[in-house]
């Protein structure tokens, strides 16, 4: 998805949540702010995604600030949160009354992960908003191509998860036990470095991902959802390699969208903006499970 009208807007507004969260200096925090507007300016145009401006963004944040994580603390509270409500979570899939029910359910309370987010325009995220969501992912269900994604993973023998954010990923280790489950050898990838509130390495450890999944590794690089052309030869060959992706987040829709597949790509995330929305033509807040297909 190319940079829509909304973009700009809330580009800027997350360049100021994160220089906030960078540095407890005014002026540190004025020069980041500042240093990100003009990378932003300097780099767009209309054929550009806004993954891709996101990922300038928080690049020149972290270099001005000298702070190579300015989400560090959320990311924390985030995954300690995720970890006290998995019984919930659990509870809710292990109500399921067939193999492809209790899939469904796996991929619904992924994708409820997704809300951990934070400093998008116009969305506000509040931890204890989240029993009420799990009760209610069925009905906030926008696409559904669920099962399809279930014929594909069925079939697959090797499956490639790209993980979003801190927090999130504990409720993905659900879905990841219940694809091991069904047979395929699951890789999970997350970023090589932090960048805004996404898992790394230290995230997937946390909340013990790196126990569940058959291998865990990394993009090899930072970027905000997915460029292949900055991942490394390692995280590329996983890609290659693998018969479904399974793709978490709305950087992810930014980004692979604009990619001609050679393989299936299974996209779960909830819209928490309005160029998704529109582009999408689902109303914000919805839960999506969307399959691109070569």
């Amino acid at each position: 998805m190319k940079i829509k009208l909304y973009c700009p807007s809330c580009l800027i507004n997350r360049a100021f949540v994160e220089s906030q969260k960078a540095s407890d200096d005014p002026e540190i925090r004025l020069k980041s702010l500042l240093d990100s507007f003009k990378a932003i300016s300097c780099n767009t145009n209309t054929n550009v995604t806004p993954a891709y401006l996101g990922t300038i963004r928080d690049r020149t944040i972290k270099e001005t600030s000298k702070n190579p994580d300015p989400f560090h603390e959320e990311k924390i509270i985030s995954n300690q949160r995720a970890i006290e409500l998995l019984p919930l979570a659990k509870n809710y899939v292990q109500k399921a009354e067939t193999p492809s029910d209790k899939f469904r359910k796996a991929c619904l309370i992924s994708i409820v992960g997704n809300a951990f987010e934070f400093g998008i325009k116009d969305y506000h995220f509040d931890y204890n908003d989240l029993p009420k969501w799990i009760e209610e992912v069925e009905k906030d269900i926008g696409i559904d191509h669920i099962s399809k994604i279930e014929k594909l993973a069925n079939k697959a023998d090797r499956i490639l998860f790209l993980t979003d954010n801190a927090g999130e990923i504990a409720f993905d280790k659900i879905l990841v036990e219940q694809l091991k489950n069904m047979g395929a050898s699951i890789t999970v990838a997350v970023k090589a470095h932090p960048i805004s509130n996404d898992a790394t390495l230290e995230d997937a450890k946390i909340v013990n991902m790196t126990n569940i999944a058959d291998k865990v590794t990394t993009t090899g690089t930072d970027t905000v959802g997915l460029i292949l052309e900055e991942c490394s030869k390692e995280f590329l060959n996983e890609y290659d390699k693998t018969d479904l992706v399974i793709a978490k987040g709305m950087a992810h829709y930014e980004t692979i969208t604009e990619y001609k597949v050679t393989k299936p790509h299974a996209l779960l995330f909830r819209v928490k903006c309005l160029s998704i929305s529109k582009d999408l033509k689902i109303d914000l807040g919805k839960n999506i499970a969307y399959l691109i297909e070569p």
